[in-house]
């Protein structure tokens, strides 16, 4: 078995929490109806976050459930997610606290939920999974969801975004040397890592859409906002002529307005 975690894996998030959270996407109302309807229907008393950033996917489910904490190894992701938090008033039913998704702290059988929002890839499966279940009341559900990159805006602008990321990927092999080694898991795979855990009753994926706004700001944000690049950035790796490709080619589909786009989530859950 591989090791529970990495550090790198958490240092790969050292140092862009401000971009992560105004660019990406809040957990989507859709994706937490799913969740609770395999649930049972009814909302849950606590739910456990597993990696949970800048708590965009923990925020989430304020007024739905008692009880919310996230977990997050990343102090940098962490604090965003507390500083956010100190914000409201009154104080919602949110804790964030440091720990890894393998070794969380918390009670056996203590939340209805626990979840893992564009996160498990980075995580040891085995591990994670069986501490989900583990910390999982009977009947909980164990949701992990993540979005397809990038979201469905127009072709010319999506070609743009995936040459932007393929550059991305051809520097990084180019100059791994430079690089901290990182290895995440295959997306594709969730599903049979969940199967094959033989923890939960039952196991599907469900496929969501999810619309929201974006103009030509956000579009080149969530490109910037992506691990691989940001690695490449910290390790002072240049991209400056894909960047104003990108840039170009999002003024040109997006102009100065702001159009509606759709995020599509692949959302794998096993029922316990």
């Amino acid at each position: 078995m591989e090791r529970p975690y990495d550090e790198a894996h958490v240092d790969r998030f050292t140092g862009f929490a401000d971009t992560y959270d105004r660019y990406r996407p809040e957990a989507p109302g859709a994706v937490l109806d799913t969740i609770c309807r395999y649930l049972g229907g009814g909302s849950p008393v606590r739910v456990v976050d597993l990696g949970s950033g800048t708590g965009l996917s923990s925020f989430a489910w304020v007024g739905r459930a008692d009880s919310i904490i996230g977990i997050e190894p990343s102090d940098d992701m962490r604090s965003e997610a507390e500083r956010k938090l100190a914000l409201w008033t009154p104080p919602p039913p949110v804790a964030f606290r440091p720990g890894y998704a393998h070794e969380t702290g918390l009670p056996s059988s203590s939340a209805e939920v626990v979840t893992c929002s564009q996160s498990f890839h980075w995580m040891e499966p085995q591990s994670t999974l069986a501490e989900a279940a583990r910390i999982l009341t009977p009947g909980g559900v164990f949701a992990v969801y993540d979005c397809d990159w990038p979201p469905i805006a127009g072709w010319e602008v999506e070609a743009a975004y995936a040459a932007f990321m393929d550059a991305v990927d051809r520097v990084s092999q180019t100059r791994r040397a430079q690089l901290p080694a990182i290895a995440k898991q295959d997306k594709s795979q969730h599903l049979a890592a969940i199967r094959r855990s033989g923890l939960f009753r039952f196991v599907r994926e469900v496929v969501l859409h999810h619309p929201e706004p974006c103009d030509a700001e956000r579009f080149v944000g969530l490109a910037l906002s992506q691990g691989g690049y940001q690695t490449l950035r910290k390790a002072q790796i240049s991209l400056e002529a894909e960047i104003r490709a990108l840039e170009t080619a999002a003024r040109r589909h997006f102009g100065t307005e702001t159009q509606t786009i759709l995020f599509s989530y692949r959302m794998r859950l096993g029922v316990k």
